[in-house]
């Protein structure tokens, strides 16, 4: 009884703090994706965005650029001095302009830093010992997954899921739920609105339609590692070639910029939510998911920020919809596969992201979902997009090395 009653006094403090934050940095994400769509000419600054968030970063921020890795690292090693409270508002303000100037980035990232950066400074208050300290991150982060996109059931799982591959742990499994329950519904007292999607028809689950499933969740699983593997690629060169750090957003800025007025559209950048629900109501091009990977990987490997989740969604939602070209199943029930399906092949959380499925497209869905994410899981290989992920247990080691030979020999 104590434990639960410290632990949902603790998850409360975290649940109002997370929630809150997500719910302000929602709208304020919304208002600036409206502004800048009203008024195109702004992503000719992308550049100098690019560069006033480097020099942020660059002058004051080194401590907590590492971001989601900064994080994860905390939990595996809890003994660690506290996460500096300036990652909130340092990460808040660079994925605003991100956004703002017209980078392609998720939200997902903000609101994780934002949620651990504010519920860290509660572990000297409440005297916290190591093992509590990493149930506190492993909730905070919970709590703001689960409020940022209205899912708190996966937001836990997320939180158990993220730092160490193929094994939860248990042992925070109430704090986890507590909190992401908590930041959802302040989240949503805050009177802030999710995106909902809708697959429409659901074909009889048969043998056919499994081994179809199976092959989509290969392809996204695929996709999954190339992004994984793309972004470290191209965040190494980024590095290698400018050794300024504040100069990789300002070239990046100066690419995406480019592109995005020689193609004539706005269509690849910011969250691509449009684009991620027309997913669902038509068949769309395959190039649709390449282009979103390319603005994203070059946004985020330059130094923006943001996130890589809602872009994954985007190009797993599109390339679940151009995949009924080839795969007799319907587009909308392949984009929804997609849009978890990649994100759990890229991040290794393929029990969050079923269950995330499941609380944005409902339980008939369920048996689809989940073997697209968990084949997704296998095939995307030994890759992350989080470098500080820690194997607790391996998949099938030869398998995943197999992947990874292929990939290098591309």
């Amino acid at each position: 009884m104590l434990y639960v009653i410290k632990w949902l006094f603790i998850s409360l403090i975290i649940g109002i703090s997370a929630g809150t934050a997500s719910a302000g940095f929602l709208e304020s994400l919304s208002w600036a994706t409206r502004f800048r769509e009203g008024h195109l000419w702004l992503i000719s600054f992308l550049p100098l965005a690019g560069l006033a968030v480097g020099m942020l970063y660059y002058y004051y921020g080194k401590d907590v650029e590492a971001g989601n890795n900064l994080l994860i690292e905390n939990i595996h090693e809890p003994s660690r001095k506290t996460i500096p409270f300036k990652m909130a508002p340092f990460v808040y303000l660079g994925t605003i302009i991100t956004h703002f100037f017209g980078g392609s980035a998720g939200r997902e990232g903000t609101a994780l830093q934002m949620a651990g950066a504010i519920s860290d400074q509660f572990t000297k208050l409440l005297k916290l010992n190591a093992q509590d300290r990493k149930t506190l991150l492993i909730s905070a982060i919970a709590a703001g997954f689960g409020s940022v996109f209205g899912t708190p059931l996966a937001g836990a799982l997320f939180g158990l899921e993220i730092f160490l591959v193929g094994k939860i742990r248990y042992t925070g499994i109430f704090p986890a739920f507590a909190s992401a329950v908590l930041a959802d519904q302040v989240t949503r007292l805050w009177n802030v609105h999710h995106t909902e999607y809708h697959i429409g028809f659901v074909p009889e689950n048969d043998f056919l339609t499994i081994i179809y499933s199976v092959i989509a969740g290969i392809a996204f699983g695929i996709c999954a590692a190339a992004f994984s593997r793309m972004m470290h690629y191209v965040g190494s060169l980024f590095k290698m070639k400018l050794r300024y750090p504040p100069l990789r957003p300002f070239v990046g800025g100066i690419i995406i910029a480019a592109v995005v007025f020689a193609m004539g559209t706005t269509r690849y950048i910011g969250l691509g939510i449009p684009v991620i629900e027309e997913a669902f109501e038509k068949q769309l091009p395959l190039y649709d998911f390449a282009l979103k990977m390319l603005f994203t990987i070059v946004t985020l490997s330059a130094g923006f920020k943001g996130g890589e989740v809602t872009p994954l969604f985007f190009i797993g939602a599109t390339l679940g919809s151009a995949l009924s070209l080839f795969i007799p199943l319907p587009f909308g029930l392949l984009a929804g596969m997609g849009f978890v399906a990649v994100f759990a092949g890229a991040t290794n959380t393929p029990l969050a992201c079923t269950l995330m499925g499941i609380e944005l497209f409902g339980a008939e869905y369920g048996v689809y979902i989940a073997i697209a994410c968990i084949v997704a899981y296998l095939f995307s290989g030994n890759n992350s997009i989080y470098t500080k992920q820690k194997i607790g247990e391996a998949k099938n080691r030869r398998f995943g090395n197999f992947i990874n030979k292929k990939f290098e020999d591309l």
